[in-house]
């Protein structure tokens, strides 16, 4: 009898039974597009902090700190996404939704927002 190797994490491995390793390698290709949509958001923070924009300051901080946090957020739960969809594809359960979605949806939109009236207030005055 051969020994199976330990696989890390345990709390994702150590149930069920091994998928089709084409679902396996496609949940592991959304984690990665996960965590450069939260990379693209920490250089926008950083980019956004760095640029001189017709915004107040503090504004500015605000929205580069949204961004930020989005982008933490966003890795966070690529992570947390990746072991949630193996585990349930191990134990032949359905896929869970993505909440992280609306985090980034609601951090671009208020950013975009923000930026686009400070562009029009500059342009009229």
């Amino acid at each position: 009898m051969t020994e199976q190797r330990r696989r890390w994490p345990a709390s994702v491995y150590g149930h069920g039974t091994d998928p089709d390793p084409r679902f396996s390698l496609a949940n592991e290709r959304t984690f990665l597009a996960w965590a450069r949509t939260g990379l693209a958001l920490l250089a926008g923070a950083a980019a956004l902090d760095a640029l001189d924009l017709p915004l107040h300051h503090v504004v500015q901080s605000l929205l580069a700190a949204l961004l930020a946090l989005a982008g933490v957020l966003t890795a966070a739960a690529a992570w947390w996404g990746w072991a949630r969809t193996e585990r349930a594809m191990r134990e032949n359960r359905a896929l869970p939704s993505n909440p992280a979605m609306l985090v980034v949806v609601v951090s671009v939109v208020v950013v975009g927002v923000a930026l686009a009236v400070a562009s029009l207030a500059r342009s009229v005055s």
